[in-house]
């Protein structure tokens, strides 16, 4: 935004104007400015503007140092005011248990209300839950009514058994965990944001871009999550007997030809300090879930070479790992590597679980 039409925003957005309101405060943070952003929406939601009072609710969330339990309570607020992005983000909020308690019946309460008043990937997300994709018929309130009534949800809640496959180290594959349709859908979600894959930093604890690891990566923040994506945390957290409240930001891994993850542990080893303190604060990782979701690549396995076994997933399928022993310490038999593919390209849905914090 150049310097005029910063002004004009300036201007209409005194004057009231909601739209150019939300243009400048995404200026400001765009800029990194997240107090002059707050500033602007917190005028509009003072003045009953749903889309300022959605806006500013989801900045709380996803900025450390803001009202969190505020940024909830302005969302629901603005949902129950007519908001459509604002309904969806409540969805989202009962079926991840996030800040609201988990409920699937007021998810797709929510996520039907969202659709009914426009809401695109409310739309999808339901149509996705019925099988009723690219369905022809008029967009109406009825119509929203009957997908929603068509979706099955036990069916969504309750994923294929795990069977074991490995005792050291222990590991599990679930065939035909997910849907094509959903496989296709996270793919989608995650191609426009993906960006270089990072290693955590043993002296930091924190994400750096290394040789080791070749991949692209995203992963969703509560914001960016969706009632789809909350389903597959819940059916991994049935599937693995694994917490929802242990569970990461869910990750979305690509490979193209050549691209490579080096053999690696998954577990944060206590013996070092930055790791120490992250597993005191939050848990250990325990355990990795990995979601293959597309076919038509060569090569690519996930590769155990500890354990001599290889496992090369088909769209839908999954397996998953503990990293600790049963006595909870670190279990090298874990160590394993993301192959690179010979042929087309991998994508690879990712989700470490943590579990018992240090006394």
């Amino acid at each position: 935004m150049d310097q005029t039409a910063l002004l004009d925003a300036e201007r209409r957005a005194a004057s009231g104007d909601s739209e150019a309101r939300l243009k400048l405060a995404r200026f400001h943070e765009g800029r990194g400015d997240f107090i002059a952003a707050r500033r602007c929406l917190e005028q509009g939601a003072a003045a009953g503007d749903v889309a300022a009072k959605t806006a500013l609710g989801q900045l709380f969330l996803v900025r450390p140092g803001m009202p969190v339990a505020d940024g909830i309570r302005l969302i629901v607020e603005a949902a129950q005011s007519g908001g459509a992005e604002a309904a969806h983000q409540v969805a989202v909020f009962a079926a991840a248990g996030a800040g609201i308690a988990q409920d699937w019946t007021t998810a797709f309460d929510f996520l039907q209300r969202a659709a009914e008043l426009g809401h695109p990937r409310a739309r999808s997300s339901l149509e996705i839950f019925a099988g009723q994709r690219g369905n022809a018929a008029a967009e109406t309130r009825d119509h929203w009514k009957a997908v929603r009534q068509a979706i099955d949800l036990q069916k969504w809640l309750t994923p294929p058994p795990a069977k074991s496959a490995r005792q050291s180290p222990r590991i599990w594959i679930v065939e035909k965990f997910l849907p094509v349709e959903v496989c296709n859908w996270l793919i989608e979600r995650a191609r426009p944001k993906m960006g270089p894959a990072r290693v955590y930093d043993k002296n930091t604890a924190e994400g750096n871009i290394e040789e080791a690891r070749t991949n692209s990566f995203t992963d969703f923040n509560i914001i960016e999550n969706d009632v789809v994506l909350c389903m597959v945390r819940q059916r991994i957290a049935t599937a693995t007997g694994l917490p929802l409240g242990g569970m990461e930001h869910t990750a979305v891994l690509h490979y193209s030809i050549g691209q490579q993850f080096k053999p690696h542990f998954d577990f944060l080893d206590p013996n070092i300090p930055a790791y120490a303190k992250e597993v005191a604060e939050r848990g250990q990782r325990v355990s990795t879930f990995l979601g293959y979701l597309n076919d038509g690549y060569e090569g690519a396995e996930t590769d155990f070479p500890r354990a001599d076994w290889r496992y090369k997933g088909g769209a839908g399928d999954a397996m998953f790992f503990s990293n600790v022993e049963l006595s909870g310490a670190p279990d090298r038999q874990s160590l394993h590597a993301g192959l690179a593919p010979t042929r087309g390209e991998k994508w690879l849905l990712s989700q470490f679980i943590r579990g018992q914090r240090s006394p």
